[in-house]
């Protein structure tokens, strides 16, 4: 059983080649064109949305057939077709040339596997089930974007606003003090619009959490 170190990568900028041109493949470019990477899709057919994709110039197309030169200088690879045997020789050329591989069919046989996520705008929550059961991982993102409120979103704005300030003035409480604070939140003024009365409540948490932490 494969142990799976979880990360974010920040792929801006970074060379990426998707090989394959089906809807699995349609899914992954779509992922990191979003994350603002620099996509390569090399298929001899692909749907009508790649094709668009590549139209509005988010990514490139190449319609041949795959070949090892196409993953040099790349960072990251996934073998997305529907032939195992093609996308066993691209996670072998993507190790020789040190990308990182991911295969659709073979989760294990590749340096990294695609959580389920939610993303709402710098909330992003990642589900796995380390490659036992996608549909699992599916069920339980949907379960989450339902307690993923639109209020618990502007906390996130709130909270940095708060840090903000809090660093300004040279104050930097503990993780266990803003954890406390956290817990004690009240989404009802967010709920109502009013991030200020929200800021307010937060700082007067903190300020307890301090002194119950301490005390």
């Amino acid at each position: 059983m494969t142990e799976w170190y979880p990360a974010f990568l920040n792929l801006k900028g970074r060379r990426c080649v998707v090989v394959g041109g089906g809807a699995v493949a349609e899914r992954k470019l779509r992922a990191l064109v979003a994350c603002g990477a620099a996509v390569t899709v090399i298929a001899p057919r692909c749907t009508g949305e790649i094709k668009a994709i590549a139209a509005s110039g988010a990514c490139r197309l190449v319609n041949r057939g795959y070949q090892a030169v196409d993953l040099e200088g790349a960072f990251l690879a996934i073998a997305a077709t529907d032939s195992a045997e093609l996308n066993a020789r691209v996670l072998a050329n993507a190790r020789e040339s040190g990308a990182l591989t991911n295969a659709v069919d073979d989760p294990e046989g590749g340096d990294f596997i695609v959580p389920a996520t939610i993303r709402r705008d710098d909330v992003i929550l990642a589900i796995s089930t380390g490659g036992k059961s996608p549909a699992y991982a599916r069920h339980l993102r949907q379960q989450l974007e339902g307690w993923l409120t639109p209020e618990r979103i502007s906390m996130l704005e709130v909270l940095a606003g708060v840090r903000r300030e809090l660093q300004a003035l040279g104050c930097n409480p503990d993780p266990e003090t803003w954890r406390r604070a956290i817990a004690c939140d009240d989404l009802g003024a967010l709920a109502d619009g009013d991030r200020e009365e929200a800021r307010a409540k937060l700082l007067e948490a903190l300020d307890h959490a301090s002194v119950t932490s301490s005390g």
